[in-house]
């Protein structure tokens, strides 16, 4: 009988399995979770012949290692990264064979942060209110992996993409956040607001999956205290006590008493995952829809 998974050598700095998330569990307290990049890991599949919503692994910075216990085919998309098979030069952005045993390498990001790591049948570890994602704030889903994890491969259900290398955006050198006002930007001063759509800012190096926080001017607030907790949505951009903007992203909390100014359009986070410290960020406001 084929050995269905995939041996993990080298985890790197922080390589989650990621599919599509968990929506629709805020009221339990659960998070969305999900790739950051989604739409990087759903043409990863795509590649390899899985459908969409199926796991994959989202690498941070300096990548992974894998070797498969049978014949697999793997792509590799979102930051662009050196791959090597056995040491060799293979294609990212296009499908790869490798073959049982066979190390693949996915290098250091070139540009961008997060790199996306498809194969051929999915990562089928079990899946948590349906979902196989990690979710680094609440615990749900696997584990980080580590040197040594073993992660289970589904069946393949169609032949990988006949493409050479398919195109990808390049990581963004400035993020330009469409954002809808309120619920609780009247707790701010109208300088303030002006500030926050019309002042640049930059990605912090302490931004995660939980939130990309921001440098740059602070939000002084209109009124004193603090807000009972209220639900928080995906994009949802959160201003602590120090001022700065903070948009939440897959592994955001539920809940949140900081005032929410402002609300990321969802089609606009997918560029946050690939964003490295110091980008600059410009948040534009729209109207609502």
């Amino acid at each position: 009988m084929t050995d269905r998974a995939l041996a993990v050598v080298r985890a790197g700095a922080l390589t989650t399995v990621q599919d599509r998330g968990r929506p629709g569990h805020a009221h339990l307290g659960v998070p969305r979770a999900g790739a950051l990049d989604g739409p990087a890991a759903a043409l990863v599949n795509r590649l390899v012949g899985n459908p969409v919503e199926a796991a994959v692994l989202e690498t941070t910075l300096n990548g992974c290692a894998v070797r498969p216990r049978s014949t697999v085919t793997v792509a590799v998309g979102g930051a662009p990264c050196p791959v090597t098979l056995d040491g060799r030069p293979v294609a990212w952005g296009a499908p790869v064979r490798v073959p049982a045993g066979a190390l693949l390498e996915v290098g250091a990001a070139v540009r961008g942060v997060r790199s996306y790591v498809a194969v051929s049948g999915g990562v089928a570890v079990e899946p948590v209110l349906g979902s196989r994602s990690t979710d680094l704030l609440s615990g749900l889903g696997p584990a980080p992996l580590t040197d040594g994890t073993v992660l289970p491969l589904g069946p393949v259900l169609a032949p990988h993409a006949r493409v050479d290398v398919a195109p990808q955006p390049s990581p963004p050198a400035e993020l330009v956040l469409r954002v809808t006002l309120g619920p609780r930007d009247d707790w701010f001063t109208p300088e303030a607001v002006r500030t926050f759509t019309s002042r640049p800012y930059r990605v912090s190096p302490a931004s995660n999956r939980i939130g990309l926080r921001t440098e740059g001017p602070s939000l002084e607030r209109a009124r004193p205290g603090e807000l009972p907790s209220e639900g928080m949505v995906l994009g949802a951009v959160q201003v602590p006590p120090d001022g700065r903007p903070v948009v939440f992203l897959a592994d955001h909390p539920t809940t949140g008493g900081y005032p929410v100014i402002g609300v990321v359009r969802a089609v606009d986070l997918s560029a946050t995952a690939q964003a490295l410290p110091g980008t600059p960020i410009r948040f534009v406001a729209v109207r609502r829809r």
